[in-house]
């Protein structure tokens, strides 16, 4: 398959007003992470398989590939997409990236839907979550 045929990875940037160690504790537990995304059995260990409950699109097996506290956290999720959590001190707030990989043209979720459709719909979901639900539960 050539570069040009592969879907780009989401990738959403914002600078929040917290120190970098509030923001890891927000990002990189399991209550953190269900006050501004979803509720999940995850765990801050290599290699921790944990499922991420989706709501209506049901339960996501997912298992932690990367843990560099306080600056990256990634998992699998799914059979097919890599999530990853990029955090930089800078100035006294912290920068946080998400970056959400593994689309591919030509493969189908577990629901059934082609990735380039799925896709467009976690970037605005993603927009809305990272730029708005994230800083209102750490600024607010």
């Amino acid at each position: 398959m050539s570069t040009q045929e592969s879907l780009p990875e989401i990738r959403q940037t914002i600078v929040l007003n917290a120190p970098i160690d509030k923001v890891w504790k927000a990002v990189a537990t399991a209550e953190g992470m269900a006050a501004w995304w979803m509720p999940s059995t995850f765990e801050p260990v290599i290699g921790h398989e944990f499922i991420l409950h989706a709501g209506p699109y049901g339960d996501s097996p997912c298992k932690v590939t990367e843990l560099d506290p306080p600056y990256r956290l990634g998992f699998n999720w799914g059979k097919d997409w890599h999530l990853a959590f990029e955090l930089k001190e800078v100035d006294g707030k912290t920068e946080f990236t998400l970056i959400h990989s593994g689309w591919d043209p030509n493969k189908m979720t577990e629901f059934g839907q082609p990735h380039p459709i799925v896709r467009g719909f976690m970037n605005s979901g993603w927009e809305k979550i990272v730029q708005e639900k994230l800083p209102a539960y750490l600024e607010g």
